[in-house]
């Protein structure tokens, strides 16, 4: 699938968000952990990706009791769904000037389409060295979710099945979708929100 961009601006992946806010003294101090300066891009790309990937739990996954949103909310309790933890992935990617966006996939919610759809989010990342986006999702893995860092070919958390009307959005947003935010921002119980309210589109 060929990526398209929202923005032919590079510098407009970099912004500062509401809920990407990496000025924030808690992503700050977890920056300083995580790089140093005779890092590669590619390796601070790797090094983010897998730390949002393994140490931030996926709510669903251990049934947590707290939503979040903003990406200092997401590593201060460790835990969110694909939409708050995609923040964080572009928050600390952004805070090293390396350009991250938005993208997202249209998946059975559970395992059959009776049971509803929702967006899954995910980040493409502009890898400079190589003059290439690649996606990249942070969800986490677990039996049957096998995601990894791969400058070459995409190993992504699902694919998609368009037989079952399943779809993957080519588009490469600047802006996590309203729709999503929203969704997280509206409700406080994690379970409930999970399996009667994400949206099931763009």
């Amino acid at each position: 699938m060929k990526l398209i961009c929202e923005s032919d601006k590079l510098e407009d992946y970099l912004l500062e968000l509401n809920e990407v806010n990496y000025s924030n003294p808690l992503i700050k101090e977890k920056i300083k952990e995580l790089f140093h300066s005779s890092q590669t891009e590619v390796e601070k790309v790797k090094i983010a990706f897998e730390f949002v990937r393994d140490e931030i739990a996926h709510s669903w996954d251990i049934q947590g009791t707290r939503v979040t949103c903003h990406a200092s909310d997401v590593l201060k309790y460790k835990e969110g769904i694909c939409y708050a933890k995609s923040n964080l992935l572009a928050a600390v990617l952004r805070s090293q000037q390396i350009p991250t966006g938005f993208c997202y996939q249209r998946l059975m919610l559970f395992d059959t389409p009776e049971k509803g759809y929702s967006l899954h989010a995910l980040n493409a990342v502009f890898l400079k060295s190589l003059d290439k986006w690649i996606r990249l999702d942070a969800r986490g893995n677990k039996p049957g979710v096998d995601a990894q860092f791969s400058v070459d070919k995409e190993k992504l958390a699902f694919s998609v099945n368009e037989k079952f009307d399943e779809r993957d959005y080519p588009v490469i947003y600047v802006k996590p979708n309203p729709k999503t935010m929203n969704v997280l921002k509206e409700h406080s119980d994690i379970v409930e929100m999970y399996k009667h309210h994400l949206p099931g589109s763009i």
